[in-house]
């Protein structure tokens, strides 16, 4: 095995071996209890999340060119604006459990925007890649900022 892939793989090991303890310390020292009433919130509202993310997955992947992953793009966006509007709004506990855990939590996506982010710098795209990166982080801040002008400005 050449030195770099060795160094990776001592890495690898030395990593898993520290999420499992992190992972074993934290079981052993806390009590992990889950509430019945918001369980069934956030479960419902991932269920829905969920299935409009794939929805729009769908739709988008009719109408995109492939390189660029809008479909995560376009969830990123408009799950941050309506997590923003439930938020700004003054939603209830319950009511941010159901939009902002469950439907906002399933239908956006930090995992699949990171992959496919590095996909592209993979593949060569570096500037599709920057600009991927660029773009959620800007537009997902500049949505939730829209929500709140929209919340918070006084009527004409």
């Amino acid at each position: 095995m050449s030195a770099p892939l060795l160094e990776g793989a001592v890495a690898v090991r030395l990593l898993a071996r520290t999420a499992v303890v992190l992972a074993q310390t934290a079981v052993t020292h806390a009590a992990v209890t889950v509430e019945p009433a918001p369980a069934h919130l956030v479960g419902t509202g991932g269920a829905i999340g969920a299935v409009l993310r794939y929805w729009v997955g769908q739709r988008v992947s009719r109408v995109s060119s492939g390189r660029f992953p809008l479909a995560t793009f376009a969830v990123n966006v408009v799950g941050s604006f309506a997590f923003g509007l439930a938020v700004f709004t003054g939603a209830s506990e319950s009511t941010l459990q159901l939009v902002g855990t469950g439907i906002c939590g399933s239908f956006t996506t930090f995992s699949a925007f990171s992959v496919e982010t590095v996909r592209l710098y993979e593949r060569g795209e570096r500037v599709l890649a920057i600009g991927n990166a660029a773009a959620t982080l800007a537009c997902s801040l500049a949505a939730i900022g829209l929500a709140w002008v929209l919340v918070t400005a006084s009527p004409l």
